[in-house]
């Protein structure tokens, strides 16, 4: 059984699309406006949405572009008219529709449109952070424009970036919608023909090389002698340098050439500061469907803040803000007190480093070398000149030291 809002300005059209459904077993929650339509999602956050596009206060093509826009676009749509035309069709589903009814709306029609709808909703299982709505900041509009045009290849594709960084919102660009999305967590452990042959013709997703055991290592390197057969790619991520990779966590150089015949750099957050306000919104909304806390809503302050914070740990920092965020609010809107609480919490000064000495010199060495240059990058936010000051080193040494301990460089411009 599941909640189904219809939202149509005509009473007819509600009542028998509403006695239609509930005999199907449906709960029902009806909408005669747009206005209406965002109250009902607030509250009962619906299943699936039967939204008329002809509607006296907000079309439902606007009412569709503002949930996309707002992150609420967490359920199936399926819009309705009876003036439609192809052209209406086409903008809906790129918005973000799952399907279109031409009025009167014949009843197999209505039924299997629906039980198709929710079906996704079951395969779906946990929703997905999309960035499809992003791209108010240049950088993060062209990092769109650049996937989308990669993933016109089938090559294997290596996507680099810093630390705390999620690489599956960015590669689930590269997907078509109904392509098939797998992770190494689904296949790897055993890739068996009938796994690959469930991934054909999609993407195989690989969040972190470095993570990757040798048996997993052993199994990627099958699957990619089979990715002709199945139409099937590889796009894996990966924080660390290439010779930090090898040298540290003996990954085999021959297979990590396979994995980057295509490489391509992904921005850091502060680089795209201007969607982190859509970003932080899609993470709540997502927190927020997943039950996992009450209904939120961040002010425009507490954005602000968010937007302006220089997230060192990026997209994992992020996401564990929110959270923190959404648990520990008093109330039902998130304001700027509670941004900087939970962000001075999460900024508060390590314990004390636990060296260890039982282990030979150089493992030791590296150890509290890394440890030492962490702690004058985060003291001297990144800038360069001021970290090789403070080490009494000359720059191109200390970006050396840094690659080789498999750090990343921070600012290069001078302060």
């Amino acid at each position: 059984m599941a909640q189904i809002l219809v939202v149509d300005d005509e009473v007819g059209i509600r009542e028998l699309l509403s006695e239609i459904l509930a005999d199907e077993g449906h709960q029902i929650e009806l909408a005669d406006s747009a206005g209406e339509a965002r109250r009902c999602r607030e509250r009962k956050r619906p299943d699936l949405v039967l939204l008329d596009i002809w509607m006296p206060d907000t079309d439902g093509i606007t009412l569709l572009k503002e949930w996309a826009a707002s992150g609420q676009l967490t359920m199936p749509v399926v819009m309705m008219s009876g003036h439609g035309t192809i052209e209406t069709a086409v903008e809906a589903t790129r918005i973000g529709a799952m399907d279109y009814l031409e009025k009167p709306i014949a009843l197999q029609r209505l039924l299997s449109t629906v039980k198709k709808a929710l079906r996704s909703v079951e395969a779906a299982g946990s929703t997905h952070l999309t960035l499809g709505v992003l791209g108010r900041s240049q950088v993060m509009a062209d990092t769109k424009k650049r996937l989308s045009q990669l993933a016109q290849s089938g090559a294997p594709l290596l996507l680099r970036g810093e630390r705390g960084m999620r690489g599956e919102p960015f590669a689930r660009i590269l997907a078509a919608p109904g392509v098939p999305f797998a992770t190494t967590a689904e296949v790897l452990g055993n890739p068996s023909s009938e796994l690959l042959a469930g991934a054909a013709g999609g993407i195989l997703f690989v969040p972190d090389l470095a993570v990757l055991s040798r048996n997993e290592r052993k199994n990627l390197e099958f699957v990619l002698g089979r990715t002709e057969r199945y139409k099937l790619r590889i796009v894996s991520f990966c924080a660390l340098d290439a010779k930090v990779l090898v040298a540290q966590h003996e990954f085999e150089p021959e297979l990590l050439e396979r994995l980057s015949e295509l490489t391509f750099k992904l921005p850091a957050l502060r680089q795209y500061a201007e969607d982190i306000p859509d970003l932080a919104g899609l993470l709540l909304v997502n927190f927020m469907n997943a039950r996992a806390c009450p209904q939120r809503r961040l002010s425009v302050a507490a954005l602000n803040a968010l937007r302006h914070h220089a997230w060192p740990d990026d997209f994992a920092e992020l996401d564990g803000a929110i959270k923190d965020l959404a648990l520990t609010s008093l109330e039902e809107e998130i304001q700027l007190e509670d941004v900087e609480r939970v962000l001075a919490g999460r900024n508060a000064p390590p314990p004390p480093p636990d060296l260890r000495f039982d282990r030979p010199y150089r493992e030791a060495r590296e150890e509290f070398e890394k440890m030492y240059f962490e702690n004058l990058l985060a003291k001297e936010n990144g800038s360069m000149s001021r970290v090789a000051e403070r080490a009494g080193l000359e720059r191109t040494h200390l970006y050396r030291k840094l690659k080789a301990l498999g750090l990343q460089v921070g600012r290069r411009e001078e302060e």
